[in-house]
Protein backbone atom coordinates (compact mmCIF):
# COMPACT_ATOMS: atom_id res chain seq x y z
CA UNK A 1 0.00 0.00 0.00
CA UNK A 2 1.09 3.60 -0.77
CA UNK A 3 1.56 6.05 2.03
CA UNK A 4 -0.30 9.47 1.22
CA UNK A 5 2.23 11.35 2.51
CA UNK A 6 4.09 14.04 0.63
CA UNK A 7 6.25 17.56 1.16
CA UNK A 8 4.98 20.51 0.36
CA UNK A 9 7.85 21.36 -2.17
CA UNK A 10 6.58 17.72 -3.86
CA UNK A 11 2.79 18.89 -3.22
CA UNK A 12 3.72 21.73 -5.02
CA UNK A 13 5.59 19.92 -8.30
CA UNK A 14 2.37 17.90 -8.93
CA UNK A 15 0.44 20.73 -8.59
CA UNK A 16 2.40 22.92 -11.45
CA UNK A 17 2.73 19.52 -13.36
CA UNK A 18 -1.17 19.20 -13.17
CA UNK A 19 -1.55 23.04 -14.14
CA UNK A 20 1.07 22.55 -16.96
CA UNK A 21 -0.60 19.42 -18.45
CA UNK A 22 -4.37 21.43 -17.85
CA UNK A 23 -3.94 24.94 -19.36
CA UNK A 24 -0.83 24.72 -21.96
CA UNK A 25 -0.10 21.34 -23.44
CA UNK A 26 -3.57 19.48 -23.05
CA UNK A 27 -4.71 22.57 -25.51
CA UNK A 28 -1.73 22.60 -27.85
CA UNK A 29 -2.28 18.93 -28.28
CA UNK A 30 -5.94 19.54 -29.24
CA UNK A 31 -5.34 22.59 -31.44
CA UNK A 32 -2.77 19.52 -33.81
CA UNK A 33 -5.57 17.45 -33.48
CA UNK A 34 -8.32 19.31 -34.82
CA UNK A 35 -5.36 20.52 -37.31
CA UNK A 36 -5.18 17.05 -38.63
CA UNK A 37 -8.39 16.28 -38.16
CA UNK A 38 -9.18 19.11 -41.09
CA UNK A 39 -7.07 17.60 -43.51
CA UNK A 40 -9.96 14.57 -44.32
CA UNK A 41 -9.11 10.62 -44.15
CA UNK A 42 -8.22 10.00 -40.71
CA UNK A 43 -7.81 6.25 -41.36
CA UNK A 44 -4.37 7.38 -43.17
CA UNK A 45 -3.38 10.63 -41.18
CA UNK A 46 -0.19 9.59 -39.05
CA UNK A 47 -0.24 13.11 -37.18
CA UNK A 48 -3.93 12.51 -35.99
CA UNK A 49 -3.74 9.47 -34.88
CA UNK A 50 -0.56 10.34 -32.85
CA UNK A 51 -2.03 13.56 -31.59
CA UNK A 52 -5.35 11.68 -30.49
CA UNK A 53 -2.92 8.73 -28.40
CA UNK A 54 -0.75 11.84 -26.61
CA UNK A 55 -4.51 13.27 -26.18
CA UNK A 56 -5.62 9.82 -24.47
CA UNK A 57 -2.24 9.83 -22.40
CA UNK A 58 -2.53 13.52 -21.41
CA UNK A 59 -6.17 13.39 -20.19
CA UNK A 60 -5.27 9.89 -18.16
CA UNK A 61 -2.31 11.59 -16.44
CA UNK A 62 -4.38 14.93 -15.54
CA UNK A 63 -6.88 12.16 -13.63
CA UNK A 64 -4.63 10.38 -11.65
CA UNK A 65 -3.04 13.94 -10.39
CA UNK A 66 -6.49 15.29 -9.60
CA UNK A 67 -7.29 12.58 -7.79
CA UNK A 68 -4.10 11.59 -6.41
CA UNK A 69 -3.51 15.37 -5.12
CA UNK A 70 -7.13 15.08 -3.04
CA UNK A 71 -5.87 12.48 -0.86
CA UNK A 72 -2.29 13.57 -0.33
CA UNK A 73 -1.46 14.96 3.01
CA UNK A 74 1.09 17.34 3.37
CA UNK A 75 4.12 16.64 5.85
CA UNK A 76 5.76 20.22 6.66
CA UNK A 77 9.01 20.64 9.03
CA UNK A 78 7.99 20.94 13.16
CA UNK A 79 11.11 21.59 15.69
CA UNK A 80 10.34 18.84 17.55
CA UNK A 81 11.69 16.81 14.91
CA UNK A 82 15.07 17.99 15.31
CA UNK A 83 17.86 15.69 16.03
CA UNK A 84 15.43 12.34 15.12
CA UNK A 85 14.53 10.79 11.93
CA UNK A 86 10.99 11.55 10.61
CA UNK A 87 9.10 11.83 7.25
CA UNK A 88 11.08 14.74 5.00
CA UNK A 89 14.74 14.25 6.76
CA UNK A 90 17.82 14.63 5.36
CA UNK A 91 19.85 11.80 6.58
CA UNK A 92 23.73 10.27 5.84
CA UNK A 93 24.53 7.01 6.87
CA UNK A 94 27.64 4.99 6.39
CA UNK A 95 28.34 1.02 6.79
CA UNK A 96 30.66 -0.93 8.01
CA UNK A 97 33.07 -0.72 5.07
CA UNK A 98 32.45 3.18 5.41
CA UNK A 99 30.69 4.00 2.56
CA UNK A 100 28.43 6.70 3.13
CA UNK A 101 24.84 7.35 1.71
CA UNK A 102 22.66 10.58 1.79
CA UNK A 103 19.64 11.03 1.09
CA UNK A 104 15.64 12.07 2.07
CA UNK A 105 13.01 10.29 3.26
CA UNK A 106 9.49 11.67 1.19
CA UNK A 107 6.56 9.91 -0.49
CA UNK A 108 6.23 7.56 -2.60
CA UNK A 109 4.83 10.64 -5.61
CA UNK A 110 8.11 12.19 -5.31
CA UNK A 111 11.05 9.57 -5.61
CA UNK A 112 10.89 9.63 -9.70
CA UNK A 113 13.74 10.88 -11.54
CA UNK A 114 15.61 12.01 -7.66
CA UNK A 115 18.66 9.93 -6.76
CA UNK A 116 18.55 11.17 -3.65
CA UNK A 117 15.16 10.20 -2.32
CA UNK A 118 13.86 6.93 -0.80
CA UNK A 119 10.48 6.49 -0.27
CA UNK A 120 9.02 6.38 3.37
CA UNK A 121 7.47 2.75 2.62
CA UNK A 122 10.95 1.48 2.02
CA UNK A 123 13.03 -0.60 4.39
CA UNK A 124 15.76 1.91 4.78
CA UNK A 125 12.82 4.75 5.63
CA UNK A 126 11.29 2.53 7.48
CA UNK A 127 14.25 1.40 10.01
CA UNK A 128 16.04 4.99 10.13
CA UNK A 129 12.80 6.00 11.69
CA UNK A 130 12.24 7.80 15.32
CA UNK A 131 16.56 6.87 15.05
CA UNK A 132 19.01 9.55 16.14
CA UNK A 133 23.01 10.20 15.04
CA UNK A 134 25.27 7.15 15.88
CA UNK A 135 22.32 5.06 15.97
CA UNK A 136 22.61 1.66 14.47
CA UNK A 137 20.14 0.87 11.87
CA UNK A 138 19.86 -2.95 10.84
CA UNK A 139 18.03 -3.38 7.32
CA UNK A 140 17.29 -7.00 5.30
CA UNK A 141 19.17 -6.21 1.66
CA UNK A 142 18.85 -8.91 -0.82
CA UNK A 143 22.34 -9.72 -0.09
CA UNK A 144 21.31 -10.17 3.75
CA UNK A 145 21.01 -8.02 6.76
CA UNK A 146 23.58 -4.96 6.33
CA UNK A 147 24.33 -2.44 9.35
CA UNK A 148 24.59 1.28 9.27
CA UNK A 149 25.38 4.06 11.19
CA UNK A 150 23.67 7.98 11.21
CA UNK A 151 25.83 10.01 10.82
CA UNK A 152 23.62 13.39 10.03
CA UNK A 153 19.80 14.22 10.38
CA UNK A 154 18.89 17.79 9.02
CA UNK A 155 15.61 19.18 8.05
CA UNK A 156 16.94 21.65 5.45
Amino acid sequence: MRTNLITREGFEKLSNELNYLWREYRPEITQKVAWAASLGDRSENADYKENKRLLRQIDSKIRFLRKRLEVLKIVDYSPQQEGRVFFGAWVQIEDDEGASLKFRIVGPDEIYGRNDYISIDSPMARALLKKQVDDEISVQTPSGLKTWWLLAVNYT
